[in-house]
């Protein structure tokens, strides 16, 4: 069975101005998305599910669904935050729902093969999709073998300033051990450092970092449902917690439940995080397109 791509497309992206899912980067309107979807069917994958918000269904058919008729199969789902496990209760004053980890929940009756996650506005790269599409389907039919992509943090970097990323830790089984969110991450003098508290540390440009690209078995939905009860037992009438993908991974990890292997790329990754950055994306598009990378009209 190939596996599914689940694309995370809730959100609207407030930094950015607009519904940047949606916003046209490629010489014929293509979305960051349509990329993904591009990579992820030449790399093997049979399927796309995407979560998004109820309220901007029709603009999203319209705009993106509709392109990928007869190319791949796909179905949506919907996230809010009235979507919890039967018994649960919130803070009824929240204005929105749980984050990452409360994404992938929505998509628990869809997706039943191996499956990956990502972000919706981030460009992960054809590598990305090979090498995650090859390791899904490795592991059809067992249980907790999950894996993430690591990027190279000098792969990662913004011409803009510093960025923040989860720094990983593996074992000599390349299998992740930790991660530690570093803020202030940058070139300096040509080498990449992260600073803190005022004191600059070098970091080696080929260590992985996390850009929320994972692969996992069916069964995580189970842990993910589990979870998520006893999370909103804990923080349920907190207004702005979040429940994140790294944390119950982490939390798998530590009982012996699950192991997760960094899978290296050579990829180059970018995403439009604030409205300056949509014109570098375009460029960079531009170039993978004259470098034979992409078809100028993917669909």
């Amino acid at each position: 069975m190939k596996p599914t791509l689940f694309v995370l497309a809730a959100g609207m992206g407030s930094r950015y101005g607009g519904l940047k899912q949606i916003d046209g980067l490629g010489p014929n309107g293509e979305t960051i998305m349509d990329y993904s979807v591009f990579d992820a069917m030449r790399a093997g994958f049979g399927k796309v599910v995407f979560v998004i918000r109820k309220d901007f269904e029709e603009a999203f058919r319209k705009v993106v669904l509709s392109k990928y008729e007869g190319k791949i199969d796909c179905e949506v789902c919907f996230q809010s935050i009235d979507k919890v496990p039967a018994g649960c209760t919130y803070n009824p004053e929240r204005q929105k729902p749980w984050g990452t980890n409360h994404a992938v929940l929505m998509g628990k009756d869809l997706i039943h093969e191996p499956f990956a996650v990502i972000n919706a506005d981030d460009f992960y790269g054809k590598e990305s999709f090979e090498v995650l599409a090859d390791y899904l389907q490795s592991v059809e039919g067992t249980q907790g073998k999950y894996c993430m992509i690591g990027y190279r943090v000098m792969n990662t970097l913004s011409e803009n300033g510093s960025v923040s990323r989860g720094i990983c830790t593996t074992d000599d089984d390349g299998l992740l051990t930790g991660v530690v969110e570093r803020t202030q991450i940058e070139e300096k003098d040509g080498t990449v450092v992260f600073t803190e508290n005022g004191v600059d540390t070098v970091i080696d440009p080929m260590t992985p970092v996390s850009m929320n690209m994972w692969g996992f078995t069916p069964e995580y939905f189970g842990y993910v449902e589990e979870a998520f009860v006893q999370f909103l037992k804990e923080h349920g009438q907190e207004m702005k917690s979040e429940f994140y993908i790294p944390t119950l991974v982490n939390e798998l990890i530590g009982k012996g439940i699950a192991s997760c292997r960094v899978l290296d790329t050579p990829a180059q990754w970018f995403g439009v995080t604030y409205s300056e950055d949509r014109e570098q994306t375009v460029q960079k598009i531009r170039e993978l397109i004259q470098k034979g990378v992409y078809p100028n009209q993917l669909f």
